[in-house]
């Protein structure tokens, strides 16, 4: 049985799991100027190799994330449809639905 409490752990999940995408997308980038910085700069090929590691590891980062990030989701429409359906109203249930389409949004912009 669906309940706001359990709606309001779903969308802060979402939104913990959204930011922490973002977290790791930043990373990443900043990662990948620091290995061109090494690069450019002729460091030294073992630390050259280390700074890929690092960069390869924030990397593989980014799908599991989104993989959590989907299936969070899928939990919180389920549970909005079902207070929806009890005719629930209130500023969990807006900041559900705003919350799923800021997720839907995010993940539109990454596929295009």
């Amino acid at each position: 049985m669906a309940t706001v409490r359990n709606l309001k752990k779903k969308t802060s999940t979402c939104k913990r799991i959204m930011k922490e995408l973002h977290s790791y997308e930043k990373e990443v980038e900043r990662e990948a100027a620091k290995t061109a910085d090494m690069k450019e700069k002729g460091a030294d090929p073992y630390d050259l190799k280390q700074q890929e590691n690092v960069l390869a590891e924030s990397r593989m980062m980014i799908p599991d994330c989104r993989k959590r990030l989907e299936s969070a989701l899928a939990e919180l429409n389920a549970t909005l449809t079902e207070l929806e359906e009890e005719n629930q109203e209130g500023q969990e249930i807006e900041d559900a639905r705003s919350t799923i389409a800021d997720v839907e949004k995010l993940f539109q912009t990454t596929e295009a």
